[in-house]
């Protein structure tokens, strides 16, 4: 760490439950309320922030607090939201890498590591990356689970509340759509009721936006949402995720939704195929999902990894879905870690400042960076119905991230390795587990 973060670390320390942080540059779109202070040309706004008994306090004009740590300009970020994991699948790939690194061999080999899968073995898994995303700044995580069977959602309720406080856990299913058709698809979804989950599946499928539905499509496509409806679940879903230009589940479940007019909440992640079709049928797409009230959540940095991947042949696109048309739409946009060390990606550890600044680099969501911060706090936070979180507010909590970086460019330069994580407004103890904790599980 930094001697001025080491100080800055220190001061925080010794100020006690009611102190002031000053001069602070925040996202200006990340403000709930009235902006207390004049907006720089990079859209931050330079303030003081109040902490009382855990909580934001008070936000007022740099040079308001008459003493009290100071960031001398850094910036200050609530707590990052984390909407579209894997945790249960993450840190095999020491014992399961994709040889071909493509999709094919991630799936063949995700499945062969499933079938020795004990309840030890995945909560071991998840509460690494879990510890590592908490000392990275993350509040809150939604985690898809491989849900052919109960034991990744018996793991999951014991460590959402072993973990309660610390990080907010949500999950969703996830299962082929074909696999709704039975029984097996309602007990399913009653686990997913008990669980207090979102209901999940994946949906791939191909055929120009004029083709007729393959038979038997739209039947499971109705029964999954039937079964969230009865039950009264949101639906998280796996959308083509593919560089198929003719894949367009993505506007056959915006047409459901319309139909239907569905109450819940519905996210769909990838949508990757979209930056592939004719622009007159991408648009139209996007039309219906704004017209529906989908959300939408990006994961750049798998599947910059995985899409258009050919040994021995450079990748002709970015694998990413068209996030800049959607948002013009007025679709919720969030970017997300997706997974991390194992065969759908080999990298990656749960730190929402790494996602957001390759998402910048790969999506361009910079010049002007106007309101692309919430897409890793507010718009996933408001997807997973967690009202107080993503916001810098009076009365919100003071679950903090400080970093040296002022501007922009500098705060998307490094890795901010020496950023500061408060909780409740107390500096977070907490550091990244050491990779050796899993040498036993993984050989």
């Amino acid at each position: 760490m930094s001697l001025a973060m080491d100080h800055l670390r220190r001061a925080i320390a010794a100020a006690g439950p009611d102190y002031w942080l000053r001069d602070a540059r925040v996202p200006a779109s990340l403000l709930a309320g009235p902006v207390p202070a004049a907006t720089e040309a990079e859209g931050l706004v330079r303030l003081d922030l109040r902490i009382a008994a855990g909580r934001i306090a008070a936000l007022a004009p740099a040079g308001t607090g008459p003493e009290g740590p100071s960031l001398d300009g850094g910036q200050l970020w609530p707590g990052f939201v984390d909407g579209h994991t894997h945790l249960d699948k993450g840190q095999i790939w020491p014992r399961s890498p994709n040889r071909s690194g493509d999709f094919r061999g991630a799936l063949a080999a995700a499945a062969a590591d499933r079938d020795g899968w004990t309840e030890a073995d995945i909560e071991a898994r998840f509460d690494f990356s879990l510890r590592a995303a908490h000392a990275h700044g993350t509040v809150a995580i939604r985690t898809h689970l491989e849900s052919f069977g109960p034991s990744s959602w018996r793991v999951f309720r014991r460590l959402r509340e072993a973990w309660a406080g610390r990080i907010t856990l949500q999950a969703s299913s996830i299962r082929p759509l074909e696999d709704f058709a039975d029984e097996a698809g309602t007990e399913l979804a009653d686990l997913v009721a008990a669980s207090g989950g979102a209901l999940g599946t994946v949906t791939r499928l191909s055929g120009g936006a004029g083709a007729p539905l393959p038979e038997g499509f739209q039947a499971l496509l109705d029964r999954c949402f039937a079964l969230a409806e009865e039950r009264g679940l949101d639906l998280d879903l796996h959308v083509d995720e593919s560089g198929e230009a003719g894949a367009r589940a993505l506007r056959e479940i915006a047409l459901t939704a319309l139909r239907r007019r569905f109450p819940g909440r519905i996210q769909a992640g990838h949508c990757c195929a979209l930056a592939m079709q004719p622009e007159s049928e991408a648009r139209e797409t996007i039309r219906l999902c704004a017209e529906a009230g989908l959300a939408v959540v990006v994961l750049p940095m798998c599947n910059l990894y995985l899409q258009d991947r050919v040994a021995g042949r450079t990748p002709r696109w970015r694998g990413v879905t068209l996030v800049h048309e959607m948002r013009a739409a007025g679709i919720p946009v969030s970017v997300a870690s997706d997974n991390a060390r194992d065969p759908f990606f080999a990298y990656g550890d749960l730190d929402m400042v790494e996602v957001y600044r390759e998402a910048t680099r790969i999506l361009h969501l910079d010049h002007p960076v106007a309101d692309w911060p919430r897409a890793a706090t507010v718009t996933p936070a408001g997807v997973m119905r967690l009202p107080e979180a993503g916001w810098l507010c009076p009365g919100a909590p003071a679950d903090l991230v400080l970093f040296r970086a002022r501007g922009w460019s500098e705060f998307l330069a490094r890795p901010q390795a020496d950023r500061i994580v408060l909780r409740g407004g107390r500096v977070l103890a907490a550091e990244p587990p050491d990779w050796r904790e899993l040498d036993a599980l993984l050989g």
